[in-house]
């Protein structure tokens, strides 16, 4: 066992560099990867998701309702600054109508379950990133096509059945049967929970590599351009988030998880959107293929430098503690 926590803590520490491994290989020989169906995602972060109710408590569950405030926030800066973003990036780059819209979809669609897992994996609030996602989720049925709307003026249909199912069956339903496993068996799920993160970190690179692979010649095509505009909507929405976080002097677990929340996209909803109403623009599809990939990659990078973050943090404390002892000695 301990052998195998070994494994999992190098996995936890280097996986940024096997996710970019991971795309580059499935990018460049898509043959390679294309075993993995675009299908098996739902059920990769099904079982990530149980992983993380595994390690969830019952006063994580309570701390969410007793801060309704904190998840309202959350809502509010992922509808507002993440369509402003998409909106704004496409007049700088002047795109067509076509790679407008799948931006923008982008950019109205809620969070994506990808952000609760890489808040797991930073060490970040995930009750609360959950929380967060569950409720943009919900809203997305009204606001996703009303900002779409206002944005492009036109109007998409979204399902709205579909989602509640969506967000049940992979975001709800494994953490809650992860959580109930958890209370029922708390000493055998204590062991098991060291191993999580090498679980999480080969579902995360199979994502991407199925995503990748069966999405190759669409981003090949897509040009650096469109390239560059999805890396600064992602990397904009993280640095508006974490900005906000510590505007508000938010704990720095609730920091990255509001940072990643508001970085990290249903991408694939919005891939889905373009393509079934925009369906005269081909291209529309785009943005969504290319944020699903990069996101994955961004926040698995952002994932480590997070988790530095509280090292930097409790090394600072330590060393405060030990000047206090030594100037009252």
């Amino acid at each position: 066992m301990r052998i195998l926590e070994k494994i999992s803590d190098g996995f936890g520490k280097y996986m940024a560099f096997i996710v970019l491994a991971v795309s580059a290989l499935a990018l460049f020989v898509p043959v390679s990867c294309l075993w993995i169906e675009t299908s098996w995602v739902n059920y990769l972060l099904m079982i990530v998701m149980f992983g993380m109710g595994l390690t969830m408590k019952p006063s994580d569950f309570a701390m969410v309702f007793k801060r309704p405030k904190d998840i309202l926030l959350g809502c509010a800066a992922q509808f507002i600054i993440m369509p402003a973003l998409a909106f704004c990036l496409s007049r700088i780059f002047q795109l067509d109508a076509a790679l407008t819209a799948g931006v923008v979809l982008v950019g109205t669609c809620p969070g994506g379950t990808s952000s609760n897992v890489i808040t797991y994996l930073s060490k970040g609030d995930v009750p609360l990133s959950v929380g967060m996602t569950s409720v943009n989720t919900l809203l997305a049925p009204l606001l996703t096509p009303a900002l779409t709307y206002l944005f492009l003026q036109t109007t998409v249909n979204v399902d709205v059945w579909a989602m509640f199912l969506s967000i049940i069956q992979v975001i709800l339903l494994p953490i809650v049967i992860g959580f109930v496993i958890n209370r029922i068996f708390g000493k055998y799920t204590e062991k098991a929970v060291k191993v999580l993160p090498m679980v999480s970190t080969i579902a995360i690179c199979m994502i991407v590599a199925a995503v990748v692979s069966h999405n190759a010649e669409k981003i090949y095509t897509c040009g650096a351009l469109i390239l560059i505009v999805v890396i600064l909507h992602n990397l904009l929405g993280y640095a508006c988030g974490f900005g906000l976080g510590k505007l508000l002097r938010l704990t720095p677990s609730k920091t990255k998880a509001l940072s990643i929340e508001i970085g990290m996209q249903n991408s694939g909803l919005a891939t889905s959107l373009a393509g079934s109403s925009f369906s005269q623009l081909a291209m529309a599809t785009v943005p969504g293929a290319v944020f699903s990939v990069w996101h994955n990659i961004s926040g698995s990078i952002l994932a480590g430098i997070y988790r530095r973050w509280d090292k930097s943090d409790a090394e600072t404390n330590e060393e405060k503690t030990t000047h206090q002892d030594i100037t009252s000695s």
